[in-house]
């Protein structure tokens, strides 16, 4: 694959899927949540919170996902980077960008090529992680 080959971008119903499947990991869990699904360009593909989801989780969510489509990388990965004296120590508040560093957010790729980006808020941050990779391996494959 070449940089020049094109490739599918994410398609709304491909957005949806991946709602409904996080909002199936997270039943199985008992967790109330938030699921915000962004295209490459940070547009908002899909969102979702649960009724009884924290009010909060609606915010959290779209920050995970709009922090690992920047920086294309799930939030996870990034949470011992922003730390005192580690390398992007002040990257969380260098920029006017809504940012957040909370294991939950991943991005979501086709081809090797970023296509956008799913974030989870609601749950603890790894459970969240664990929700957003469980739908992206159901709708997408990994």
């Amino acid at each position: 694959m070449t940089a020049n080959t094109p490739v599918l971008p994410l398609a709304t119903d491909e957005a949806d899927a991946l709602v409904a499947a996080a909002r199936r990991a997270a039943d199985e869990q008992g967790i109330r949540t938030a699921v915000t699904v962004l295209d490459a360009g940070g547009h908002l593909l899909a969102f979702r919170r649960d009724d009884r989801a924290v009010l909060i989780a609606g915010e959290t969510s779209t920050r995970k996902a709009f922090t690992a489509l920047q920086l294309g990388t799930p939030t996870a990965d990034l949470v011992d980077a922003v730390q005192p004296g580690a390398l992007f120590h002040t990257l969380p508040t260098a920029l006017d960008r809504p940012l957040l560093f909370i294991a939950g957010g991943v991005p979501l790729h086709r081809d090797g090529r970023l296509i956008g980006a799913v974030g989870i808020g609601g749950g603890a941050p790894e459970q969240d992680h664990g929700i957003a990779t469980a739908a992206i391996e159901e709708v997408l494959g990994g």
